[in-house]
């Protein structure tokens, strides 16, 4: 019942994505041709997110035809479905008459239109606020100011506040008069005369309640919020462990400045899955509009220094030469030893990190991911040692070879899990990003204390298996 669930599931998304294929199609016939009331009409019943994917699909004449044929504001609903990395915002203004795209970033959401902003040179921002209400502008330059990275980088000052001495009925027919602008209404922000955030309502509570009743009343007091300054990573962990919708941003003062609505935090969260694992994997995964040139000269320094690293490792095997020399069969297991632990390093590593983000560096959490990892190493360690004891053992017809293959791996493995689990706490600990802590340099570091074990304790057993 599931899988049929599931594949009738992957067919309805599949013509899904056939029809709006052929209905971009049809839509730039319509426009090409200039046969606007169809296109108008067709273009405004998809969804803004069908529309801002269809923009991303024309040419430079198509969009000029299409800010003649679409209104400022219904320009508006659509570029707010958009990432600012998603086209050169700078170009595509540019392409529009001044006073035009001055009305379309008028009409959108503030956090979205300062999102685009803020890639623009201060001369053009200011082109473009000169010719908006003088309200609206001085709200834009204000969330331009904070750091893209912060809550008052995401925030948005599109939202509804209520007075704490109004009334139910008061509120409701001032959320009327509001809801269409706001980004949000299910959660109303309730403040006092200094503009101090002193509660706030859900919508719901508002209907359910006498209209006669005072917001001071009902509100709830204890308000969970964030301050302007505090980081993006922090303000999606609060949306995490609280499930909201939205979240009030106040200044130091406890004066409320904005909110961040769920939409916004969804792609924080993407971004910093993204960043994460650049860091991980040691490369800008996000380079695709780099070019060659550009993408190599960022790889490099990382590869660089990973190749200093790896000489040490070369360095460390030339030490033991007279070992191999009188052991030859040693180097056939030298890859197998060190590549399976760097698996289990960078294994280890990846959890750490994710362990890290939710347990806020908490010492006791961080005891207890260290020992379960420890524990997790030495089973992993145990199981994989026992099996290629075995492999070993059979093929060469030698036991003790193998149960020092086998040791040397056990060993090796619990190490790598220690240090992919360790150093990103370590990291932590004196103010790095724990995620640097990438996993090909986990593998080097693991090729360099594999060898570095597997030798020494093979030289205590060189008797049974010199010659081989």
């Amino acid at each position: 019942m599931i899988i049929l669930f599931s594949e009738c599931e992957v067919k309805t998304v599949q013509i899904l994505e056939k029809d709006i294929k052929l209905q971009f199609r049809q839509l730039r016939e319509l426009l090409d041709k200039r046969h606007t009331k169809q296109f108008r009409k067709r273009f405004l019943d998809m969804h803004f997110y069908e529309q801002g994917q269809f923009f991303l699909t024309l040419n430079h004449d198509q969009r000029q035809l299409l800010y003649q044929i679409m209104d400022p504001d219904e320009m508006g609903d659509m570029f707010d479905t958009l990432e600012d990395d998603q086209l050169d915002m700078s170009q595509i203004l540019a392409e529009m008459d001044l006073k035009y795209a001055s009305q379309v970033l008028n009409s959108m959401y503030d956090d979205n239109a300062a999102d685009f902003l803020e890639h623009l040179d201060k001369s053009e921002v200011d082109r473009y606020l000169s010719l908006m209400p003088q309200a609206d502008a001085n709200q834009l330059r204000g969330l331009l100011h904070y750091d893209t990275q912060t809550a008052g980088g995401l925030m948005t000052t599109d939202y509804v506040v209520m007075y704490q001495d109004l009334t139910v009925k008061e509120a409701l027919d001032l959320l009327r008069k509001y809801a269409r602008t706001a980004e949000t209404i299910y959660y109303l922000y309730v403040i006092d005369a200094d503009n101090d955030l002193v509660g706030t309502l859900s919508l719901r509570e508002l209907f359910v309640h006498n209209q006669k009743a005072i917001l001071s009343t009902i509100m709830i007091r204890n308000v969970i919020s964030v301050f302007v300054d505090d980081d993006q990573e922090a303000v999606a962990q609060v949306f995490r462990d609280y499930e909201f919708v939205a979240l009030p941003v106040v200044d130091h003062a406890h004066k409320l400045m904005g909110i961040v609505t769920v939409d916004d935090v969804i792609e924080v969260i993407d971004d910093e899955a993204q960043d994460d694992y650049s860091k991980l994997a040691g490369v800008d995964v996000d380079e695709s509009k780099s070019t060659p040139v550009k993408a190599a000269s960022s790889r490099l320094p990382w590869l660089i220094t990973l190749l200093f690293l790896g000489m040490i490792t070369a360095t460390l095997i030339s030490h033991f030469e007279n070992l191999l020399s009188r052991a030859s069969i040693l180097a056939v297991f030298i890859s197998l030893i060190t590549g399976t632990a760097g698996n289990a390093g960078t294994q280890s590593l990846a959890v750490a990190v994710r362990r890290l983000s939710l347990t806020n560096n908490k010492p006791r959490h961080l005891l207890m991911l260290l020992l379960k990892e420890l524990i997790t190493g030495l089973i992993i360690g145990l199981v994989t040692g026992l099996t290629i004891l075995v492999v070993v053992g059979l093929w060469k017809k030698n036991f003790v070879l193998g149960a020092v293959i086998g040791l040397a791996m056990m060993v090796a493995i619990t190490v790598a899990n220690l240090a992919g689990s360790l150093i990103p706490m370590l990291m932590a600990k004196i103010g790095f990003d724990p995620a640097v802590a990438s996993g090909p340099f986990i593998s080097t570091l693991s090729d360099l204390t594999s060898v570095l074990i597997y030798f020494n304790i093979a030289s205590l057993f060189m008797g049974f298996f010199t010659g081989l």
